[in-house]
């Protein structure tokens, strides 16, 4: 097989070369302004304004369930989501020692009440014996301070079988409301401690088909909001469904951390095919405005500002920003000044302005376009 002949690929090489610089004609002629920018139209649509926030489901009315004495857990009638009812046993602790001093308590009652009857005779006798002149007065006031020592002494035997008889009733654990039970945090043949706080037992939800969002807004935002505002949200566990609630009240009391001041806003919220549950992080979306039929231009498009043709920034004017769009005119940018209204994350409504719908409003500038010249530069390897 023979080689190809030099002028075979001097021929090769020039046809290429030929090529080339058509190419490159044909985009020096084409106009360039045109392939500068990049446009985007302003339409009619609806705008929803609204403001995000992450919070936490929780029950409206939670109570944590303790216990007033100390002792061992004895029996449990209570477990996790059970259903129970106020006044219904949960658990029972060892009544032993709680008997046994209420035993100990009553004898001390009955030894005063006897003590009591014997100083009461005493001082019957002895004021009989006074009136006849066998003793002195004197011997009477000691009679009687002995008789109001023996009512002092049974008082405090009184008060204290009331206390062992309350202890004893303490050692049974009763529900204090009508609800499910979240939490039990103890088990059979644990001991409890009542000495220096209250331990907890059960975690009592008084009705899950009304729960509530707690979650935190930022100052900048709070003043946007108002009770009875609605809301929308989903949970990491149907991302597909979004529920409703309604802002129930915005709380005074701010929380500052890193100098960041946040307010935390209550979300009331009806589940009432009980699918929600406590704990699950909420993505909130409040609802400040709706428009259904605004006229729309890209929030890119407020954003733009044309670059001078040698490259520099344009020169700073009193102009402020998001009130001037850039529409494309025969492959010029034509500023146009603009009142805007509420906006979403890729729209904003435009109140005033010479904005039609379907006008093609610049958003950015092509790397191509953005050098000196926005001339096209074939670049051979």
């Amino acid at each position: 097989m023979t080689s190809p002949s030099p002028v075979r690929r001097f021929l090769f090489i020039l046809a290429l070369l030929a090529g080339a610089a058509g190419i490159w004609h044909w985009q020096s002629a084409s106009d360039p302004d045109e392939a500068r920018y990049r446009t985007e139209p302003a339409d009619r649509g609806e705008i929803v304004q609204s403001i995000t926030a992450n919070g936490t489901l929780n029950p409206v009315v939670l109570i944590n369930v303790g216990t007033q004495v100390s002792g061992t857990v004895y029996r449990l009638h209570a477990d996790f989501n059970d259903r129970v009812e106020e006044g219904q046993v949960l658990a029972e602790l060892d009544p032993a020692l709680f008997q046994a001093q209420l035993l100990q308590s009553q004898a001390s009652v009955m030894n005063g009440r006897t003590a009591l009857k014997l100083a009461q005779n005493k001082m019957d006798r002895n004021r009989t014996l006074v009136e006849q002149g066998f003793i002195s007065p004197d011997a009477l006031e000691a009679v009687e301070q002995q008789l109001e020592a023996a009512r002092a002494q049974l008082a405090i035997s009184e008060a204290q079988l009331a206390r062992d008889r309350a202890n004893l009733g303490y050692s049974v654990i009763r529900s204090p409301i009508s609800g499910v039970v979240i939490a039990r945090d103890v088990d059979v043949g644990q001991t409890v401690a009542a000495s220096f706080q209250t331990p907890t037992l059960f975690l009592i939800a008084k009705d899950l088909r009304q729960m509530q969002i707690d979650t935190s807004v930022a100052e900048a935002d709070i003043g946007l909001l108002r009770i009875g505002q609605t809301v929308g949200f989903t949970v990491d566990a149907f991302p597909a469904r979004e529920f409703e609630g309604t802002v129930r009240q915005v709380r005074l009391n701010p929380e500052i951390q890193h100098n960041v001041v946040s307010y935390n806003v209550i979300v009331a919220v009806s589940n009432d095919e009980g699918v929600l549950l406590p704990g699950m992080t909420a993505n909130v979306r409040f609802m400040v405005d709706r428009r259904s039929d605004a006229l729309r231009v890209p929030n890119a498009a407020l954003r733009y500002r044309p670059a001078e043709r040698d490259g520099s920034p344009p020169a700073a004017g009193g102009e402020r920003p998001g009130t001037r769009v850039y529409r494309l005119e025969q492959g010029r940018p034509v500023g146009i000044d603009v009142r805007t209204g509420i906006a979403d994350t890729r729209h904003t409504e435009v109140l005033e302005g010479d904005i039609h719908a379907g006008d093609a409003l610049i958003v950015r500038e092509t790397a191509e376009g953005s050098g000196p010249g926005g001339k096209f530069r074939f670049k051979m390897f």
